[in-house]
């Protein structure tokens, strides 16, 4: 089992930590450049904070839990040694661990939120390396931690990133969206929420093509076009609406005339 430094205050660092610790992983300690969120990070997981900019202890992975825009100034603020040098970032290549040798990823495939912390055992962990030993070094942390484990390409990472985005962040912002319109009506928001729980249901149990339904997957125009002159006073929201009716229409080989996108 490699050992791990966990680099990182924020709550990718929070879930992963704590399912390495789950998993019987040697976590040696967490670091970060936030000195208050750090001992915080640090009494969670009953680690040993490493103060930020002094030298790090030997481990096997040394692992960047941050923002996607610092890995390249963290892992530059590190001292090269042994270790493979790895980040956890979806669509961020290996390039931005320079100048140190051995690079790896780690990505769960996973919405992490503030709050109790996730269950990674099922949820897919993609992994990557830029030679056989951090490959291998990044698989084993990986399959500790969960069953569902992936070898990508950064390209395949990339477009595996992209769909993410789509099955999760624009859903939800829909959902905030369709709740705005509800409260301008002075309407309770969570009446959508048993929609959403049985609609989420479905597409996980019977596939999306199965579960979709609305006016443009039976290819009811006017409906359509109703709801799309509504939408007259929210011009981004009009164009999002119409644009993925009309998408919709053409995958289910309905006519797209009269829509106005």
């Amino acid at each position: 089992m490699p050992s791990v430094i966990l680099i990182g205050t924020g709550r990718m660092a929070y879930h992963l930590g704590h399912a390495m610790i789950e998993a019987d992983v040697p976590v040696i300690g967490v670091s970060g450049r936030n000195a208050e969120k750090l001992a915080d990070l640090s009494r969670y997981l009953d680690r040993p904070a490493l103060r930020w900019g002094a030298p790090l202890p030997e481990a096997d992975i040394i692992l960047i839990a941050t923002s996607d825009d610092s890995i390249a100034e963290v892992a530059a603020a590190l001292a090269v040694s042994k270790s493979v040098m790895a980040h956890t970032a979806g669509a961020v290549g290996l390039d931005v661990l320079a100048p140190h040798e051995q690079r790896g990823v780690l990505w769960p495939v996973q919405t992490l939120s503030h709050g109790a912390p996730i269950d990674l055992k099922d949820v897919p962990l993609v992994v990557g390396g830029n030679t056989a030993e951090a490959r291998e070094a990044m698989l084993k942390l990986a399959r500790a931690i969960s069953g569902s484990v992936f070898e990508l390409t950064h390209e395949q990472r990339e477009v595996m990133h992209l769909a993410a985005v789509l099955t999760s962040n624009f859903p939800v912002f829909l959902v905030r969206e369709a709740q705005r319109l509800l409260k301008q009506q002075k309407l309770p928001p969570n009446l959508l929420m048993p929609l959403w729980r049985t609609t989420a249901n479905k597409v996980s149990t019977i596939g999306p093509d199965q579960a979709l339904t609305g006016p443009a997957r039976r290819g009811d125009t006017s409906s359509v076009q109703r709801h799309i002159h509504l939408l007259e006073s929210d011009p981004d929201l009009r164009r999002a609406y119409a644009l993925l009716s009309t998408m919709v229409l053409k995958a289910y080989g309905h006519d797209t005339d009269g829509i106005d996108v």
